[in-house]
């Protein structure tokens, strides 16, 4: 990093891309400073599976080995009907070599563990730090904290989340940016014998219409659950738990226990299902990253790797030099065209995973069981997770600038 003015950068977010935009930039040489108006880590998550540019990125971080043994092994995603019956799966290593890598399922909580213990020693991380007014003055950025805290800096990084504070104080608010597409999510985990080995190894989702469970086994009894639902309202409800418990309340199997199972509200991760679809990543000496500009949605099991990945876009184009403003271009120039693709393939995708009349079930159905015949393999993956890209590769590599 060899112009002055980039030696001084404040993150906001202690998520995936905001720590893993952090590990980046202390590796160029630069200090960092992340923000993060929680008091602590959020336990709250789901599983990811991750793979893509986000993998790529690891890989180019030295993080591969620690991702991996963090990872939980699936031999397939396997859909089953109101009574546990199978009616068709996909292979996990199957869609890996469909995308072009490899596929690690991990938890949202671990793999922000993961880049948080990575961190070098000079990082720091700040819990409680609440952005409430940014002033970029040219020559830097002035941000306030709610506890009255005034930080300067040479850049300053949006990288939190979907409902980001960055966004809503510069470019304006949240409804102006965020597509809703008709559901909402949530994810909680619990202990149980009988649920666990219902499961047999296998991620298990519920084959059914308007609301679905997906299941995971973790280590000893625990169980990982994500569900998704189908609504119009874009309010989140008080008692995630109530919600969860009333939308799902028609599935079958091992559903009911599982909802009985979940814990209090504020243990339980909820919210829309949404994409981020903002006009222009940066403002002068302020830019996005993550969530907060890219987010194609959860339904498309991407925001983890993509948030990682353009990171490390960031992260690279920074240390090229030039401007602030010069490298912020060429990120987005080089990143967004993945976005963009990654997008188009989501709203694709949200129809496939939870499909709205009894037809379209049977034909998802029937697609899955033909995944593994030559040529729809491949077929199936890009349909739902977009095609492979070799942009973070490429820099990893010492590419030619984008």
């Amino acid at each position: 990093m060899n112009d002055r003015r980039r030696r001084d950068v404040l993150v906001v977010g202690a998520g995936i891309a905001g720590l893993a935009l952090a590990h980046r930039l202390a590796h160029h040489g630069t200090r960092v400073r992340v923000l993060e108006r929680a008091p602590a880590p959020r336990p709250q998550g789901y599983m990811i599976d991750f793979f893509g540019p986000g993998y790529d990125a690891m890989r180019a971080m030295g993080l591969l080995s620690e991702l991996r043994d963090r990872g939980h092994d699936f031999d397939e995603m396997e859909l089953v009907d109101e009574r546990g019956r199978r009616r068709a799966a996909i292979s996990f290593t199957g869609f890996a070599r469909s995308v072009g890598g490899e596929v690690v399922s991990i938890m949202r909580p671990d793999l922000e563990e993961l880049l948080r213990k990575a961190l070098p020693e000079r990082v720091e991380v700040l819990y409680g730090a609440r952005p409430v007014e940014i002033d970029d003055h040219g020559e830097g950025v002035r941000t306030r904290l709610a506890d009255g805290r005034v930080l300067e800096a040479d850049l300053l990084v949006g990288a939190d989340g979907i409902h980001s504070t960055v966004r809503r104080l510069l470019w304006g608010s949240e409804e102006r940016y965020l597509r809703h597409l008709g559901f909402h999510t949530g994810a909680f985990a619990f202990d149980d014998t009988e649920i666990h080995a219902a499961l047999r190894g296998r991620f298990v989702l519920t084959d059914s219409l308007g609301a679905q469970m997906g299941l995971y086994p973790l280590a000893g009894e625990r169980v990982a659950a994500f569900t998704v639902h189908r609504t119009l309202e874009t309010t989140l409800p008080e008692d995630a738990r109530a919600a969860l418990r009333e939308a799902l309340s028609g599935l079958g199997w091992v559903v009911p226990g599982a909802l009985e199972r979940c814990p209090a509200p504020e243990e339980v991760y909820y919210d829309h299902v949404a994409q981020a679809v903002v006009d222009r990543w940066s403002r002068g000496r302020v830019v996005l990253v993550g969530d907060a500009c890219q987010a194609v949605s959860l339904l498309a099991g991407q925001g983890a790797s993509l948030g990682v990945g353009g990171a490390f876009v960031l992260a690279e184009e920074l240390a090229r030099g030039g401007s602030v403003q010069e490298a912020s271009a060429r990120y987005e120039r080089r990143w967004r065209p993945v976005v963009e693709e990654r997008r188009r393939a989501a709203l694709t995708g949200a129809s496939w995973f939870l499909p709205q009349s009894p037809a379209r079930l049977r034909i998802r159905r029937a697609v899955l069981r033909l995944s593994a015949l030559p040529g729809m393999e491949r077929f199936v993956a890009s349909s739902v997770s977009g095609k492979p890209s070799r942009v973070v590769k490429d820099l990893a590599e010492g590419g030619a600038p984008g």
